[in-house]
C-alpha cells in the first residue's frame, strides 16, 4: 500500500487587503444576493465572475418546490457561457446571506459548482475563486485545488 496526502493552499484575507478587481466581484456577489429567490432554504447565494475580455456576470441562487433549482455561482457561469461562448473566466467570488446576515465564514460552492467551473478551467486556465465571508476571504488558485480527484478526461 502507498498513502497519498492532498493539499489545498488557501489563502486568508480581510477586505481591505484584497485589490481592487477583487473587491468589486465580491462587492457584486454581495449584492447579487439581494437577488436570490430562496423560500425554502433561506440560504442567499451570489456569485459575481469576470471573464477575460473585461465583462461581469452576476448570478443568485433560484429555488423551487421541486428542488431542481441552481445555484448562483453556476447562473452566472451559464449566463456568461451563453453569451460570450468559449471566452476563458479569470475569476469568481461567492458570497451566502443568511439570518438577516452574510455567513461568518466563507461558504465553498456545491460539488455540482465545483465540477461546472472544473470544465471551465480546461486547456490549463485557472479560475482565482474568492470565498467571501462577512469578515474573512479565502482565494484559492483554481477549482483544481477543491476537487483533487475531480473528473478530468473530458
Amino acid at each position: 500500500m502507498t498513502e497519498k496526502k492532498i493539499t489545498t493552499k488557501v489563502r486568508v484575507y480581510s477586505y481591505n487587503e484584497l485589490t481592487e478587481e477583487q473587491k468589486n466581484l465580491v462587492d457584486l456577489a454581495r449584492e447579487a444576493t439581494t437577488h436570490a429567490y430562496s423560500p425554502y432554504s433561506n440560504f442567499k447565494v451570489g456569485a459575481a465572475l469576470k471573464l477575460d475580455n473585461g465583462e461581469i456576470f452576476i448570478g443568485a441562487n433560484q429555488e423551487n418546490a421541486a428542488f431542481a433549482g441552481i445555484c448562483g455561482e453556476r447562473a452566472a457561469l451559464y449566463a456568461a457561457g451563453a453569451k460570450f461562448p468559449g471566452i476563458p473566466v479569470k475569476a469568481v467570488a461567492i458570497t451566502s446571506f443568511t439570518r438577516g446576515e452574510f455567513v461568518v465564514e466563507p461558504t465553498a460552492p456545491c460539488g455540482v459548482c465545483r465540477q461546472a467551473f472544473l470544465e471551465f478551467e480546461k486547456n490549463g486556465h485557472p479560475i482565482e475563486l474568492i470565498l467571501a465571508g462577512k469578515e474573512k476571504i479565502y482565494i484559492l488558485d483554481s477549482f483544481q485545488a477543491t476537487m483533487p480527484l475531480s473528473f478530468t478526461d473530458f
